[in-house]
């Protein structure tokens, strides 16, 4: 029911959900590190010590931002044996793409409307201005 307050909107719970992955995957793409390993994984698989070595840390240390990877969803990792496996899933990156597309768009609208006004202005001042006579004989 909309007018109970005991009752949760589903809509505002699929907002705050949604929302809520976007923090996450934001917050995932904040550190370069994970950019990087993202970036090694769109070339296919890696293991967990061959995202660690690129930037000579510790096994826990890579694991910390493979988890924050996880979280976000955009990393999924396949445990073989002693071997955990790590693969990209790109899913979240389109929502993140969709919804900076949105703000492409209004910016986009926004900067071209400055380029016009800053043209406009440039012309206005390109104008050659009459100059008063100053010297004239009537």
């Amino acid at each position: 029911m909309v007018d109970n307050p005991f009752e949760p909107s589903i809509f505002n719970f699929m907002v705050e959900h949604h929302t809520s992955q976007l923090d996450t995957v934001f917050h995932a793409l904040g550190d370069a590190t994970r950019r990087k390993m993202l970036a090694q994984l769109a070339s296919g698989e890696r293991t967990v010590s061959q995202l660690a070595e690129p930037f000579d840390m510790s096994l826990a240390a890579a694991s910390k931002h493979i988890k924050a990877l996880e979280a976000a969803g955009l990393v999924k990792r396949d445990v073989r044996g002693r071997t955990h496996v790590c693969t990209l899933n790109p899913g979240p990156l389109a929502n993140a793409h969709q919804w900076l597309a949105f703000y492409e768009i209004f910016w986009t609208s926004r900067l071209d409307a400055l380029e016009a006004l800053l043209k406009a202005e440039d012309a206005a001042k390109a104008k050659p201005h009459p100059k008063p006579n100053s010297g004239e004989k009537k």
